[in-house]
């Protein structure tokens, strides 16, 4: 590829580094000169990543030896356009998705097997364009690493966006079954569900998919292809929908026992979409709780959120609603109190991450 401006180059392969990306360096020229260079852009890790290895070693070696030497091998010097493949399979082989950058005829077949071929917009030929899956339109490597930094924060947002979405849905689920099991009354109608993934499954997912990119967000791991979702994600999922419904319980078998079952029911239905609503400002990220990432630094979240309360809020105090959905009336005071009860599950979340944050700096 072009030779981009190295005050540039240097700090996006440090950050690339920090990310979990290797670099390797592939080229025709001597090894020694390709080592010093490779040194200079910070390429080498000394002692992990830091061997050179020639076209003529890499033919002496079997794909099965190479793919055990392939992850401590930083450059490549004297290489053929056939010896690029082996190394893109050597890598594959690892379970590793594999980048390959290149601009001329010959780079046409690795940029064709690599996972993501990217070709130069600028000097790169139109075989390579044709072969490659991206083409980078300024030829410049530091490009790369801000399309990685914002396919990460694509991901990030889908992961969330879906947990916030399942564990609602979890939630719902084990209520129902949770009273029926305990012989009382269905807490929720089917309008009451409906209403519920309506409000809470529409404009605060569409603002949390929406989330800023954060800065530190090319130091985190992203989960390999064949764990899209690791262990984590699914022990949030559980904690959160288990967290939930335990709630929600607590409430309708108390009111139960004191009230009548349409009290009881207009608990359950107001105290769940409150709890959702104002779980969203808790799954803007795994890690940080909803003051450390700025209250106002997802403003489409904020009304995402208080427009579907303000709308919860009209619905118990407008006659023609509570007809269609079979609810009681709410004074103010109960509806504070509903909100009180739903901010229990959601304060045990952001509890949790301040846990796991005292865990990491030990």
């Amino acid at each position: 590829m072009a030779d981009p401006p190295r005050e540039e180059t240097i700090p996006a392969i440090k950050a690339c580094q920090e990310s979990g990306i290797k670099i390797v360096m592939i080229t025709g020229d001597h090894p020694i000169t390709a080592k010093a260079i490779a040194k200079e852009l910070g390429i080498l890790e000394e002692g992990k990543f830091d061997e050179v290895m020639t076209g003529v070693e890499l033919e002496k070696l079997s794909p099965q030896e190479l793919a055990e030497k392939v992850e401590r091998v930083a450059v490549y010097a004297r290489v053929s356009p056939e010896h690029k493949l082996k190394i893109i399979a050597a890598w594959q082989s690892r379970g590793n998705v594999v980048a390959m950058t290149g601009d001329g005829v010959n780079d046409a077949p690795a940029l064709k097997q690599a996972s993501i071929g990217v070709s130069m917009g600028k000097d790169g030929t139109e075989v390579a364009k044709q072969a490659s899956s991206m083409i980078l339109a300024d030829d410049n490597f530091a490009t790369i690493v801000s399309a990685v930094e914002e396919g990460r924060a694509i991901f990030a947002n889908l992961r969330r966006t879906i947990q916030y979405l399942l564990s609602g849905n979890l939630a719902e689920i084990l209520i129902m079954h949770g009273a029926a099991l305990a012989g009382w009354p269905s807490p929720l109608a089917p309008i009451h569900l409906l209403w519920i993934n309506l409000v809470t499954d529409g404009f605060p997912s569409l603002a949390l998919a929406a989330e800023p990119v954060p800065k530190h967000i090319l130091k985190n791991k992203t989960p390999s292809s064949k764990t899209f979702f690791d262990k984590n994600f699914y022990h949030d999922l559980a904690f959160i929908g288990g967290i939930s419904s335990v709630m929600a319980l607590a409430v309708y078998g108390y009111t139960l026992h004191t009230s009548d079952a349409m009290t009881a029911k207009t608990y359950v239905f107001s105290l769940l979409v409150f709890e959702e609503l104002l779980r969203a400002l808790a799954c803007r990220s795994e890690e940080k709780t909803f003051f450390q990432m700025g209250v106002f630094s997802n403003l489409y979240l904020l009304l995402a959120v208080l427009i579907p309360m303000c709308f919860q809020f009209f619905l118990h105090h407008s006659s023609y609603f509570l007809e269609i959905f079979k609810v009681k009336n709410l004074s103010w005071a109960t509806c504070f109190i509903m909100i009180g009860l739903a901010m229990i599950p959601v304060t045990c979340i952001e509890v949790r991450k301040m846990v796991r944050q005292r865990k990491k700096k030990k």
